[in-house]
């Protein structure tokens, strides 16, 4: 109620017209306020972000480049935080679709193997995150951005990727490729070491834009050990009963001769 209120005093102003009044300029506001497509808007913040980095971005600034009024933004977002949010989730979660395919695998012929398709979707989406111009610019000018992510709480990105490794672990563990577990488990594990090799990995390796050959060892590393882990206890061989030696008596010692007298043994 109190957005469309806003919307009827806005009027039509974002098209170049004024404000209508009457019954029907409430809704016609509202309308108009609503035909301009978020994706315009999140564009607009994304291009500001990668110019001039999240701290000095004000909600001017994203109006300005998208070509809006700020009552169009205030009525979706409440500041520039929420903006910044929503643009986030959007890159990473159709960076994260996009390493887990999980609706084509699953009715893909030749489908892989649930275990196969967890740790290459998530070695191909640590690679992604890891040099996107995003997630590159916040490490170089913002990254007090990601600590409430990696100390206080989960953020929708995190909730949509567990929920995303968790189908794909159930999966596995179904087609048996994965061994038995609590599949929310096993997905925060998994999670928390993609992370590591994201943001850490470029670190340990010297390799500070987070590519190179030193970065894809240390994929080819991540691979192994998250197949490593998620793959099932081979099962152990029985040993093979030997037959039990019947017990032997050992010889009574032979008495050694006796020394001459004076003589010392030789």
């Amino acid at each position: 109620m109190v957005s469309q209120r806003i919307n009827s005093r806005v009027g039509n102003t974002e098209n170049g017209g004024a404000a209508k009044s009457g019954p029907d300029a409430g809704r016609v506001a509202l309308r108009a306020a609503n035909a301009i497509p978020e994706e315009r808007i999140l564009d607009a913040a994304y291009r500001l972000l990668l110019t001039i980095g999240m701290q000095r971005i004000t909600m001017a600034d994203i109006a300005r480049q998208a070509g809006v009024s700020r009552a169009t933004l205030y009525r979706r977002w409440g500041g520039v935080h929420e903006v910044l949010g929503t643009l986030t989730t959007r890159v990473w979660t159709e960076l994260a679709e996009s390493a887990f395919p999980l609706a084509e695998a699953a009715e893909a012929p030749q489908a892989p193997h649930g275990r196969a398709h967890v740790v290459d979707g998530v070695t191909r989406l640590v690679a992604a995150i890891r040099v996107h111009p995003l997630l590159r610019k916040i490490i170089e000018l913002d990254p007090d951005f990601l600590t409430p992510y990696l100390l206080k709480r989960r953020g929708t990105n995190t909730n949509h990727q567990l929920a995303m490794l968790e189908a794909g672990l159930r999966t596995g563990i179904a087609d048996g490729s994965i061994r038995p577990g609590d599949p929310a488990l096993l997905a925060r594990a998994v999670l928390l070491t993609a992370w590591s090799f994201t943001l850490t990995g470029p670190v340990f390796v010297d390799a500070p834009e987070g590519a190179g050959a030193a970065v894809d060892r240390l994929d080819e590393e991540l691979r192994l050990l998250l197949d490593r882990y998620l793959a099932p206890e081979a099962p152990s061989a029985s040993p093979t009963p030997t037959p039990s030696a019947s017990p032997t008596r050992s010889a009574p010692p032979t008495p050694s001769a006796p020394l001459p007298e004076g003589g010392t043994a030789s």
